[in-house]
């Protein structure tokens, strides 16, 4: 096993349940991208009552509350002992590769040899950042969520911040909070609120079976997977956070990033035509939580609020902008992965974190892996036992065969 985060924790625990013997290889330490790779103030976007692995649920005071990364780190670290997972820390995997019937896994630490590997090495290891960042003026400062901890480390110019999920919202709205002047370049996203009919959001979806929906049984699996992470926030007074909210905070929003020519970006014109494509799908959702639970009508969320005519270009540098935010994506590093399991775009090839081609090497942990909710922390369960399942079939299959 590669990586010792919530999904790699998950499926040690059924491994030991069926008694397969394994070990848990984590560069640095339990829950390591959460300690070391996101900013201060992060919390999740689900309610504490959905933090459950297998063996242990959320069990504090709060259920309708937030891990802050403090509390999430607390909790992987206990989950880490309750289970008793044979985590070697502080060991770096270098190189996977397959010897005869085997896999090697190289380390700093040594060699091990194993027929069956599984990757939990994480989805967020490098930030997407896309090619137009080699045009910006040298005067300007490119940051990442990996790099981003707090307002102060930025200077105190304008902030792009270029995305708008889950992501580029909270930093956009930190930063907003902190003083700061904000752009916002919206691309495609997920319009959700907070809390519907008094309940949260996350009640509705996992009620009408939405986070359950599996792999096999949408019509665009690549779509799927690749659909922005809602914009959702979670705080103690469980407030809404979308575009709506920013501009009620002086954000400027503009739409998505095109290019930069001598020092002057360029935006999409088509701000209006994707917001309004985000609120239809909001209505979509309402509507069929209502016929879900044979409500009348709800209340709908005001439309975003656009200008007529959204600016198209900005010279940053004569316009007082320090900072570019790119909140675009993350990819998975598989730089050590010396196999040929990669598509054309550096993303692993597999059916449902069954990698092809490779019997006996597995994905854990990527958006909608098995199901919508598998990126979530309360979706590894189902995906660490319905692949340790296969792993066991497949074994017993081959133990057979010979």
């Amino acid at each position: 096993m590669v990586g010792a985060g919530h999904s790699g924790l998950a499926v040690s625990r059924v491994l030991s349940e069926q008694s397969i013997e394994h070990v848990v290889l984590e560069r640095g330490e339990v829950a390591n991208t959460w300690k070391t790779e996101r900013w201060d103030s992060l919390r999740l976007l689900t309610p504490n009552w959905l933090t459950r692995l297998p063996g242990l649920a959320y069990d504090g005071e709060d259920p309708d509350g937030f891990m802050a990364v403090s509390e999430l780190v607390e909790f992987l670290e206990r989950y880490a002992g309750h289970v008793d997972a044979p985590v070697r820390t502080g060991t770096t995997v270098t190189r996977i590769f397959s010897d005869d019937d085997d896999y090697r896994v190289e380390t700093d630490a040594g060699t091990w040899a194993a027929s069956a590997v599984v990757l939990a090495s994480g989805a967020f290891n490098r930030p997407h950042v896309p090619a137009v960042a080699e045009s910006l003026p040298a005067q300007l400062d490119q940051v990442t969520p990996l790099d981003y901890k707090r307002p102060e480390q930025l200077r105190d110019g304008r902030v792009l911040v270029v995305g708008a999920s889950a992501t580029g919202l909270q930093l956009a709205d930190e930063l907003l909070r902190s003083g700061r002047e904000v752009t916002v370049a919206v691309g495609e996203h997920v319009r959700m609120p907070r809390t519907y009919r008094g309940r949260d959001i996350m009640h509705w979806l996992d009620q009408i079976g939405r986070l359950d929906e599996r792999y096999d049984e949408v019509d665009d699996l690549i779509r799927a997977r690749h659909v922005p992470s809602p914009q959702l926030v979670g705080t103690p007074d469980r407030a809404d956070l979308d575009l709506n909210a920013l501009t009620d905070r002086g954000a400027a929003l503009v739409g998505r990033l095109g290019a930069v020519n001598d020092g002057k970006a360029a935006f999409a014109g088509s701000l209006g035509n994707v917001c309004n494509l985000a609120d239809l799908k909001l209505k979509r959702l309402l509507k069929t939580i209502d016929q879900w639970g044979g409500f009348d009508e709800g209340e709908r969320p005001e439309p975003t609020r656009v200008d007529a005519t959204p600016r198209v270009l900005i010279d940053l540098v004569a316009e007082g902008y320090d900072t570019v935010l790119w909140a675009t994506g993350f990819r998975a590093d598989y730089s050590w992965l010396d196999l040929d399991v990669l598509d054309r775009k550096g993303e692993i090839r597999h059916d449902g974190g069954v990698v092809r081609n490779a019997p006996g090497l597995y994905r854990v942990g990527l958006n909608f892996l098995r199901r919508r909710k598998s990126s979530f922390i309360h979706g590894a369960e189902d995906d660490a036992r319905e692949l340790v399942d296969h792993l066991l079939a497949t074994s017993l299959s081959s133990a057979s065969a010979a």
